[in-house]
């Protein structure tokens, strides 16, 4: 039984995916003339923003990482909340769990494009990319997390959708748990728990 219920954001409790890859895509094709699938993009998912543009080679970090928030705008329709989340969430908050968010948005990303929402009240905790030095899958971001929280990481459970979150979880010697619906590659990524829904994670947790 855990006591700290940990998410990660994009593919966990909002579908962000077609937002993200298309608008990397049109900002590839139209500032730098380079054509690329979702599927060579999908790497991206689930690391900050400059480290993913870092790795396609793009130059001026900042002003790319601007663009493509930009670009995202056209796409947030695309965006949603997850069935079953918001009441996962509720019955957190009356179970009296602790609650939060690791996650590789920036915090203006985090206001921008997950507190419209609605869910922040269900969620005490956030680290997000600007926390920390390193981000996921290093253990950094969850570690900060149970240090700002007190909460102990035997007692604690991550749930994610990519490599990065598992990796991050394991390495900080917190248990994970995969939500498989916003998982591209539910094969391929190690979980102690796999989650087909996400009522699934509630009985993990312990009652107060």
């Amino acid at each position: 039984m855990y006591t700290a219920c940990i998410f990660d954001i994009d593919g966990t409790l909002i579908h962000t995916e077609q937002a993200v890859l298309g608008s990397l895509q049109k900002l590839l094709k139209q500032n730098y003339d380079l054509e690329m699938s979702q599927q060579d993009l999908a790497f991206v998912l689930g690391i900050p923003g400059a480290v993913s543009l870092r790795r396609l080679g793009i130059e001026y970090i900042d002003l790319a990482n601007k663009r493509w928030n930009d670009l995202m705008e056209e796409y947030r329709h695309t965006v949603h909340v997850y069935e079953g989340v918001r009441q996962l969430l509720t019955d957190l908050r009356e179970q009296s769990a602790l609650t939060g968010v690791v996650t590789s948005k920036t915090y203006q990303e985090f206001l921008d494009d997950f507190v419209p929402f609605g869910l922040v009240h269900d969620l005490t905790y956030a680290i997000c990319a600007d926390d920390t030095n390193l981000h996921k899958p290093h253990p950094e971001p969850l570690l900060k997390f149970l240090e700002m929280s007190g909460a102990r990481a035997e007692a604690s459970i991550y749930i994610g959708d990519t490599i990065y979150d598992y990796e991050c979880a394991r390495d900080a010697g917190v248990d994970f748990g995969l939500a498989l619906w916003g998982c591209r590659q539910p094969d391929a990524i190690p979980a102690k728990y796999k989650f087909e829904h996400p009522s699934d994670i509630l009985p993990l947790i312990e009652r107060h």
